[in-house]
């Protein structure tokens, strides 16, 4: 009897112990196999996030010659919220850590307070011009120096991607023919930015402006100067850096008629890993290779630096028909001159004209890889200004010939 009370303690101890590791094992495998799903399920929202195949629809428009963000990827709910969050995140770390200084460190550019902005510009009073971004004023620091002051517009989701853009690059460029970050103000929900003041304006405002006045000699050297901006972008900063919204209204001039590029809202670093890159510019500039892939490389600027050079000739905008008469006047050697603004006939080379023309219908080219680098562009236009030179120190010296000449005969006779 004490024998088999034994087996019995015994069997149902086995069994019982059996009974917990079977129960163990059970619940493990359940929980592997449910982490597994998730991951499956993860990997198929993650691929759904990254397929290429994404719907392409118009964000929005702003009229002639205003810089846009002209599409969005959508793919899901999930998507679109991830990277919302995603966006709030990033921008509130960048605010975050910039914001604890009275430099940005890394760039040397001010950071100012709202109220320092406001008595600057007179609580806002001196208006220079209205863009996408926002209204620009003229303020005057403490120091006595002029700047310019840029205002985000309220509720502008393109313009904090904007803001943080220039923010971020004009910190680590710096070039005489581009136009310079003074510094910034995040403070009591605004944003502004402070530029050098450009006395001159827009060279969309000298064109096309009611006293518009710009000899040929100018519009060679406003050429020059942009060609030197560009190139810096290009080949000056590491890495390169596309403008992508080159354009007559972005061109700014100083107090002595030097050109600078400015607004790089839209700008992006140059990266070569094949994938495709939102489309955003100005309607009119923009390269229909970048449009029609969605690539853009330096040769998009190229594109847009070739519809300038044309703005310069004939002072016809974008917006009407410039394409078709560079087309038209292509077919001949001397077409330009038909194209010719009206106040440069008889008052410039028009062999310089057209050796100008030939180096905008080269940018123009609908290859992307047959225009030629910024630096070739650059090197061209420096050899029609020197050419300039030369004739012009010649005009001089026989000019000087001529009236000693005249003196002479004059006190002989």
């Amino acid at each position: 009897m004490p024998r088999q009370f034994f087996l019995l303690i015994t069997g149902v101890s086995f069994g019982l112990a059996l009974g917990i590791l079977s129960a163990v094992l059970v619940f493990f495998f359940m929980r592997c196999s449910k982490k597994d799903t998730s991951i499956r399920q993860s990997a198929n929202d993650t691929s759904k996030i990254n397929d290429t195949s994404v719907t392409v629809l118009p964000i929005r428009t702003n009229g002639l010659e205003t810089s846009t963000d002209y599409s969005a990827s959508i793919t899901s709910p999930t998507a679109v919220s991830r990277s919302e969050n995603g966006q709030r995140d990033s921008n509130f770390s960048w605010w975050s850590h910039q914001s604890k200084d009275r430099f940005a460190k890394p760039s040397g550019i001010f950071k100012y307070s709202y109220k320092e902005i406001q008595r600057a510009t007179q609580n806002f009073t001196t208006t220079l011009g209205q863009g996408s971004f926002g209204t620009v004023y003229k303020a005057e620091m403490p120091t006595g120096e002029v700047v310019a002051v840029k205002v985000l517009a309220p509720n502008s989701k393109q313009g904090e991607r904007e803001f943080q853009t220039e923010v971020l690059l004009l910190g680590r460029l710096h070039h005489r023919n581009l136009v310079n970050l003074i510094g910034y103000c995040v403070d009591k929900g605004q944003r502004i930015l402070a530029y050098q003041f450009m006395s001159n304006g827009s060279l969309a405002n000298l064109l096309y402006g009611e006293e518009k006045k710009l000899s040929w000699d100018e519009r060679l050297q406003i050429a020059f100067d942009i060609s030197h901006g560009i190139e810096y972008l290009h080949e000056g900063a590491s890495p390169p850096v596309i403008h992508r919204d080159l354009k007559c209204a972005n061109i700014l001039l100083d107090h002595s008629m030097r050109a600078k590029v400015a607004d790089f809202g839209l700008s992006k670093e140059e990266v070569l890993d094949g994938r495709n890159s939102a489309l955003r510019g100005t309607y009119g500039y923009m390269d229909p290779a970048y449009i029609s892939t969605n690539k853009l490389t330096t040769k998009s600027d190229i594109y847009s630096f070739g519809i300038i050079i044309f703005e310069l000739i004939t002072a016809i905008p974008p917006h009407q028909n410039l394409l078709e008469y560079i087309g038209l006047a292509a077919m001949d050697h001397d077409g330009i001159d038909g194209i010719l603004d009206k106040q440069l006939v008889d008052n410039c080379n028009i062999e310089e004209v057209r050796q100008l023309a030939e180096i905008g219908h080269k940018c123009l080219h609908k290859s992307p890889r047959k225009r030629p680098p910024i630096n070739v562009v650059s090197q061209s236009i420096s050899r029609i200004k020197q050419r300039r030179q030369g004739n012009n120190v010649l005009e001089d010296i026989a000019s000087l010939a001529s009236s000693r000449a005249e003196s002479m005969r004059r006190s002989v006779d």
